[in-house]
């Protein structure tokens, strides 16, 4: 892996991110929960405010948060913020893009067999254009909150856990695909499964587009979203794992899954705010995670 980059000027810049977060619970000492237990659930004030606070700096940020930009800079921070307090080992990876630098952010969650590694993640930037709140800051609150949650479980699972945001997807998948070239063979052979969330909170939606179909695809993590959604009476509709960030890693050989609620009305545009984030699909999309991932957690391929 990359050497860890946290002395960064762009830290400093941050406003407002430690006030912010200081009402999250930092890892305590709860009992630890074993992998493949009851999952817990989350209410819409256990993931809205994150999609608040990434408003919050798109606004004070010239209205985006895309590569390059001190609003991309300032959401990295803040879920790498909350993602210290709560006990993981973070990571920044930095690349070039387009005369600028970019970077992903990776956590890892102490434990489990690292032969046998469960990723997790999501693109965090926006376009130029607007905030990007439901393109993805959905799908990268959905990811923050399933790992605070594991953190605040104490989660012991079979599996090492891993959660990463994106940077420089919305201009051509750069990030997720600059740290699968930049694993060793070894470690890319020991990622058994990505998933992948873009877009989790879409207004006016009621079916899940499940990754189902080509030949990286995980079978057994595609069933299990079905399973979810169909036994709590919502519909799924089978998609390929071309056109996100799983695509990167499909390309690798690396098996994926993951889902997406479509895309909105405000895709690519300055309406893609805030308001263009149904809190009830969000908070939908973040248990469906939970749940398997708890599921997932607990097995080795």
């Amino acid at each position: 892996m990359k050497s860890s980059l946290r002395q960064l000027p762009f830290a400093a810049r941050v406003l407002g991110v430690a006030l912010v977060l200081s009402t999250l619970p930092a890892a305590g000492s709860a009992a630890a929960a074993p992998a493949g237990g009851v999952p817990p659930t989350v209410a819409e004030q256990d993931v809205m405010p994150h999609l608040a606070a990434l408003q919050r700096i798109a606004d004070r940020n010239g209205g985006n948060r895309a590569h390059g930009t001190s609003g991309y800079a300032e959401s990295v921070a803040y879920v790498r913020h909350a993602l210290d307090r709560a006990g993981f080992r973070t990571e920044l990876h930095r690349f070039e893009h387009d005369g600028r630098a970019g970077y992903s952010l990776v956590a890892d969650w102490p434990g489990g067999d690292p032969n046998h590694v469960l990723l997790t993640g999501a693109h965090l930037d926006s376009v130029v254009e607007g905030p990007g709140i439901n393109d993805n800051g959905s799908g990268s609150a959905a990811v923050l909150t399933t790992a605070l949650k594991v953190a605040e479980a104490r989660l012991k699972p079979a599996r090492h856990l891993r959660f990463a945001w994106w940077g420089a997807e919305e201009v051509g998948l750069v990030g997720s695909a600059d740290y699968v070239k930049g694993l060793s063979a070894a470690d890319r052979g020991a990622i058994d499964l990505y998933l992948n969330f873009d877009q989790a909170g879409s207004r006016n939606k009621r079916q899940w587009l499940v990754v189902k179909d080509g030949p990286q695809v995980d079978a057994t993590a595609a069933r299990a979203f079905e399973s979810w959604f169909t036994d709590r009476g919502f519909d799924t509709f089978d998609i390929g794992v071309g056109g996100s960030d799983n695509e990167s890693f499909g390309n690798a050989g690396i098996p994926s899954s993951g889902f997406s609620t479509g895309m909105s009305d405000c895709i690519h545009e300055a309406c893609d705010d805030l308001a263009n984030v149904d809190p009830a699909t969000e908070t939908t999309s973040t248990n469906a995670l939970i749940g398997v991932l708890w599921q997932l957690a607990a097995a080795r391929s």
